[in-house]
């Protein structure tokens, strides 16, 4: 068993080379071992393309075949993109197969591991489950609700504040900090921002601090369809996408304005004449957006917040303090008075970025934002 556990965090670390490049597909990453050896790695290197286990079993040839196989997740066995990786397995004569946990998709959802089963190969699951869950957090949850994992970015000085009372925010964290949000970008389907965020700081939303893996769908939220035609994300529509997320109230004239232009206008309904966020995130699944990096502002976190849509903080804390009470906090009214009601979040992680601290939080409780 312990054998089969460090195999396995191979393939997990295979299988987070995928990320950024296959997304909505999940990450996986498959190692074939025999004799107590590894023969032959693979991963899942890019939408539409080979397997992970398809791109081992290449590798491996003729080694294959009596040989043990681990996947990080239930092997497909429909015809999608690419065809069934069950039928290769078994035609390659892999002896056993060990999966961490089975593939939610309604299309596979067991029925993979049974068809090996039925071929005659040994198959366990389990195997680092919990950490694998992790691996493919964005890809369970897009799978099962329709809706894309939601990473909340923010920075803030050590008083809690994300920017001085005229909304500039230029820089509250540092350079370090900076790249690190660069690389969350180049890694998301899409990132999304507030009209408010858009009006102020006049963001590019690319990751031009990092390389990017492929281009991300650039978001605004903005119940008006208010974006400047001359906004460098208005302008920059053929570097990567931009959609305005509006409500059924914005003008019409505004919303071809846009159109015009090449930004893609979403017209959805209204909570309290904001941009219902559950109907937003919808139609990113719909999409295709298995996740959503959100970098503010504090009333699009405080709305996404409020309806429990987030799945993860990432908190850049600057040690900078500024003390003035008019400045921008780090998210808006959720209308919790009381600290019985208050939301609780776990630290998932924590570490030094430049001279900044990063906090990553997962919601910490049963019926808490997940």
């Amino acid at each position: 068993m312990s054998a089969d556990r460090r195999f396995m965090r191979r393939v997990l670390r295979l299988a987070a080379r995928g990320a950024g490049c296959v997304s909505p597909n999940p990450l996986v990453g498959a190692v074939i071992v025999k004799d107590g050896s590894i023969v032959a790695e693979g991963w899942h290197h890019a939408l539409g393309g080979d397997h992970a286990e398809v791109d081992a079993l290449k590798k491996a040839g003729e080694a294959a075949r009596g040989a043990d196989l681990y996947v990080n997740l239930e092997p497909c066995c429909h015809f999608g993109r690419t065809p069934p990786c069950t039928r290769a397995l078994i035609a390659a004569g892999i002896r056993r197969v060990v999966v961490a946990h089975i593939d939610p998709n309604p299309l596979i959802a067991g029925q993979g591991i049974a068809a090996l089963r039925a071929a005659g190969v040994e198959v366990e699951v389990g195997v680092l489950e919990s950490e694998a869950r992790d691996v493919n957090a964005p890809f369970l949850t897009w799978i099962t609700t329709g809706r894309p994992y939601v990473t909340l970015k923010m920075a803030m000085t050590l008083d809690g504040r994300t920017a001085d009372r005229e909304g500039y925010a230029r820089w509250v964290s540092s350079e370090a900090s900076r790249r690190e949000v660069h690389r969350m970008r180049s890694r998301a389907d899409a990132v999304m921002v507030g009209a408010g965020t858009a009006r102020r700081d006049d963001p590019l939303l690319l990751p031009v601090l990092a390389r990017p893996r492929r281009r991300s769908l650039r978001v605004v939220v903005d119940e008006a369809a208010s974006l400047s035609p001359t906004s460098r994300l208005a302008t920059t529509i053929r570097e990567s996408p931009v959609l305005v997320a509006a409500t059924d109230a914005a003008e019409e004239a505004r919303v071809a304005a846009l159109r015009g232009l090449g930004v893609e206008v979403a017209c959805l309904p209204s909570v309290d004449g904001r941009v219902d966020p559950g109907a937003l995130l919808a139609e990113l699944g719909r999409r295709q957006v298995g996740c959503v990096l959100v970098e503010g502002g504090p009333t699009l976190a405080a709305s996404l917040l409020g309806r429990g849509l987030v799945d993860r903080i990432v908190l850049f804390v600057a040690p900078r303090l500024l003390g003035d009470p008019a400045a921008l906090p780090l998210i808006g009214d959720l209308g919790i008075r009381d600290l019985a009601h208050a939301q609780d979040w776990a630290v998932k992680a924590l570490r030094r970025c430049g001279p900044d601290i990063r906090i990553d939080l997962v919601p910490s409780r049963p019926g808490a934002p997940s």
